[in-house]
């Protein structure tokens, strides 16, 4: 599961940075490309030339002495996960509020990968009341936890807070990078449309595509091919090809033309439902006159998808200020199979933000509401529902 992977295996100050020799040598084992990158301290334990022997890499040590003038984005941008053992309290407490005062923390917020942490400390670190609210809002951010477990400490102390073996790390990171998705055609939507008005202006609304976009990233990672409907910003990554759109026609067009022999489609995008009847060639004046616009409705898009037959396995969304009963109702009217509703008014639920909390309805009415997550944790979420779904789970 892990050949042609590529991990980036940090190494954090603590006794248990010997185990990370042998579990980089487990993940080359498994076929996989890894780098590594250490903090200062974790030097202190166990020798950069050591990993960069197992790797083929010399690790990244330091933002200074690289010849990247950018080493942690670069890294963080080539992984598809990244993996802390050992995570110690200061990196655990360092990754939860985002102090990227060394180069491996840095790295971990310039990743979009899968993160997973293997804590070591010693048991009174560990039971600390701080130590525990860093673990807390990690695990609120998508960071997948892995141990700690039960032995023998440094010191010749015992008990919670060991650095659980190298195997059990692997099983943690083909868990975070699974492919259950593998073999699976998938149509995604993202971002707001644009209607035009003359060549300067158009309707729009405030959607910045994250959540698709996590859609996106999410199927792909999880072994997807995936056909990315857009209307923002992308950058491009394997398996996503993306469809660069800008009108709520144009979407329409290019998701109905696609959606044949798709296995899922989820339509996260936010779609004008009115546009300009006519739009200028030319850019209107303000010395002519407050121009009069007539609308007219746009296509409906999910509508379209929902009448095919056969039709893929079919997820809407709908953006709600206040009550959510709009997305109930459309759960219920819609044809889809689910149907995603957020309130764009509740704090740290907007458009642009990198959280969202929202309630999965189905065409029965029944709901479930989500935590407030990071929007690449309700990717995460709702591909495990669709996969459940989908497999009668």
């Amino acid at each position: 599961m892990l050949s042609g992977r590529r991990i980036v295996l940090g190494v954090s100050g603590g006794v248990a940075a010997y185990k990370s020799a042998f579990l980089a040598r487990r993940f080359v084992e498994a076929g996989a490309d890894v780098r590594c990158v250490m903090s200062e301290s974790a030097t202190e334990f166990l020798g950069a030339q050591t990993l960069a022997a197992i790797t083929g890499d010399f690790p990244i040590l330091s933002f200074w002495d690289e010849a990247d003038v950018s080493p942690h984005t670069a890294l963080g941008q080539w992984a598809d996960v990244l993996v802390v053992a050992p995570a110690t309290a200061a990196t655990l407490a360092k990754l939860a509020t985002g102090m990227s005062d060394n180069v491996l923390v840095a790295t971990a917020l310039a990743t979009e990968a899968p993160v997973v942490v293997a804590p070591a400390m010693h048991t009174e670190m560990w039971e600390n009341a701080a130590t525990q609210r860093n673990i807390s809002s990690l695990l609120a951010d998508g960071i997948h936890v892995v141990g700690p477990g039960s032995g023998a400490l440094a010191g010749g102390d015992f008990g919670p807070g060991r650095m659980v073996e190298p195997d059990e790390i692997v099983a943690a990171v083909e868990e975070a990078l699974k492919v259950d998705l593998a073999g699976w055609h998938v149509m995604v939507t993202a971002g707001g449309t644009r209607e035009p008005i003359d060549p300067v202006r158009y309707i729009g609304n405030r959607s910045s595509g994250k959540m698709g976009n996590a859609i996106a990233l999410a199927a792909a990672r999880r072994g997807a091919r995936v056909v990315l409907i857009t209307a923002a910003p992308f950058v491009a990554v394997d398996g996503i090809e993306v469809v660069s759109v800008e009108t709520a026609q144009e979407m329409a067009d290019a998701a109905w033309s696609r959606c044949e022999g798709v296995d899922v489609a989820v339509m996260a995008a936010a779609v004008a439902d009115f546009r300009p009847r006519a739009s200028s060639d030319e850019k209107l004046r303000r010395d002519d006159g407050m121009p009069a616009i007539a609308f007219e409705p746009t296509p409906d898009i999910l509508a379209g998808i929902a009448s095919r037959s056969p039709r893929p396995y079919l997820v809407g969304f709908a953006a709600e200020s206040g009550s959510l009963e709009g997305a109930r109702d459309k759960a219920t009217s819609k044809g889809v199979d689910l149907l995603v509703g957020n309130d764009v008014s509740s704090p740290g639920s907007g458009f642009g933000t990198d959280t969202n909390q929202v309630t999965v309805y189905r065409p029965d009415g029944s709901a479930d509401a989500w935590p407030l997550l990071r929007k690449a944790e309700v990717a995460e979420r709702l591909w495990d529902l669709i996969r459940d779904d989908r497999q009668g789970g």
